[in-house]
């Protein structure tokens, strides 16, 4: 079982390798196809990001209203592949976490290679699982967006298993056609 600090080192990143068991404790970004578009807006222009992607993961979070006296509601993760027309930018712009869930795009794996970063995937289903590992939740940018905002979450033990290392090893399920 590996340890994912965040933020993180990069000898950290180098030790995990696909099909490790990942668990992930720290600040992790949240944002989702709304985020992204913002992003390579921003970035097509010229701008700088809300946030600064050096040592932070992004999770792709499908996220459900906070009961009463809870942080966050379930919140497992959504469907990666939306995010691919987009990754491989955000991976150039120092983007090297991501975890979401099932398969990428081979040129979103050949980025996770070219730049020394992680696909992490979560376990659909998980929600409530996940929204225990939840220590704190807040509102970084795009708050209108509701539920698509870009968040960051204070995780603890946080599971996942790398499906895509820094090496360029991936899980053969880790990829579509």
């Amino acid at each position: 079982m590996a340890i994912l600090h965040l933020p993180f080192e990069e000898e950290e990143l180098k030790s995990i390798k696909a099909g490790d068991e990942v668990l992930i404790t720290g600040k992790l970004y949240v944002g989702r196809d709304q985020v992204h578009l913002r992003f390579k807006e921003i970035l097509d222009r010229g701008g700088n990001l809300p946030i600064d992607f050096e040592g932070n993961g992004i999770y792709y979070m499908g996220p459900s209203p906070a009961p009463d006296g809870y942080e966050i509601g379930a919140c497992g993760p959504t469907t990666s592949q939306r995010m691919d027309p987009f990754s491989p930018l955000m991976l150039s712009k120092g983007l090297r976490v991501m975890v979401g869930k099932g398969p990428r795009a081979k040129a979103v794996l050949d980025a996770v290679e070219k730049y020394h970063g992680l696909y992490l995937q979560a376990f659909g289903g998980c929600g409530a699982l996940y929204a225990s590992c939840v220590k704190k939740k807040s509102v970084v940018a795009y708050p209108e967006l509701g539920p698509e905002a870009l968040l960051l979450l204070e995780v603890e033990n946080f599971p996942t298993i790398c499906m895509a290392d820094s090496s360029g090893n991936y899980l053969p399920s880790a990829i579509f056609v």
